[in-house]
């Protein structure tokens, strides 16, 4: 499983280092990339093994909504296969960049089953509104309290 997050730079070439206790997780895995797709506002990165499970549960939806479709038409539709090399780099997409507006700085936070990838300055914005949202939203509050933390 991800945990855990890290603060890292993007190099000029638009290449990022995974985390080695990231690249633990992946060793487990027999493929030698990663998909990358984009969610709220930045990068979300899965196994190959992971990524078809993803797929297929949106395959087995039922919902055939016009915005299910378009989360459909630009989360699949704008994922990427990213090899990642022997030193634990991988290349994201200049379109994936751009769109998680990576300048220099960055976050890779582990999410159990997956790791998003964040420009630094949106990741410190996610994480003041979670502050602000979970101290007013007694829901929330709720939800996590009943996982007994």
């Amino acid at each position: 499983m991800f945990r855990g997050n890290s603060f890292h730079t993007i190099d000029p070439k638009g290449r990022i280092i995974i985390p080695t206790r990231f690249r633990d997780v992946l060793r487990d895995s027999k493929f030698s990339s990663l998909i990358i797709s984009r969610m709220d506002g930045a990068l979300v990165a899965y196994s190959l093994e992971k990524w078809q499970e993803v797929e297929q549960r949106i395959l087995n939806m039922e919902k055939k909504s016009r915005d299910f479709r378009r989360f459909r038409r630009f989360f699949i539709g704008g994922s990427f296969d990213c090899a990642y090399d022997k030193q634990g780099r991988i290349l994201i997409p200049p379109a994936l960049r751009e769109y998680a507006g990576f300048k220099k700085e960055i976050v890779l936070a582990g999410v159990l089953t997956h790791f998003e990838i964040w420009a630094e300055e949106k990741w410190r914005d996610e994480e003041e509104s979670f502050e602000n949202d979970y101290s007013t939203n007694e829901e929330t509050r709720d939800e996590i309290a009943e996982l007994g933390l």
